[in-house]
């Protein structure tokens, strides 16, 4: 009989945050490693960081898919490090191995990893990220939910993939 997969979430976000970006990135990081989901980030430092170090400290699995290609770039706090060698490019990979996304602050990299999450279907929750509204005449079948706390954030996508 075959075991059901965990949850994968990514988290994605700025390299440089701000002291609450960085506390909230954390704070996912732990939530998200106690609700035994897997996380899957882009292994460096600044939102992946954070988000590494608070999945470690729960006890939780975290994956960063790295952009280049030596594992010793990677940031402390890693269950596991993979180098793709493939660059930004690698974004697309991030999102296409999670269920969902939770994008922290964040600059153009994060706003291609929100388009690709809404480009497949996958639900996105932004905290203190991206103000996203499509064009007046562009289909989106779900605008990204926006949260107020790590605590709503975590909340909100587990919702969403539970329905």
């Amino acid at each position: 009989m075959a075991q059901a997969r965990s949850r994968i979430v990514a988290v994605c976000g700025t390299s440089t945050p701000d002291e609450t970006e960085e506390r909230d990135a954390r704070r996912v990081g732990t939530l998200l490693a106690q609700h035994g989901v897997t996380v899957v980030n882009g292994g460096l430092g600044g939102v992946m960081a954070a988000t590494a170090q608070g999945v470690a400290e729960a006890g939780g699995t975290c994956i960063g898919l790295l952009p280049g290609g030596d594992a010793a770039d990677a940031t402390p706090g890693l269950t596991v490090a993979l180098p793709t060698g493939l660059g930004e490019m690698r974004n697309a990979l991030i999102v296409r191995a999670a269920d969902g996304v939770i994008a922290v602050g964040g600059g153009w990299g994060t706003l291609t990893e929100i388009a690709f999450a809404m480009r497949t279907g996958k639900p996105v929750v932004l905290l203190h990220s991206w103000r996203l509204s499509p064009p007046e005449h562009a289909a989106m079948p779900e605008a990204p939910a926006s949260a107020g706390t790590a605590d709503e954030a975590v909340s909100a996508l587990l919702q969403m993939l539970d329905r």
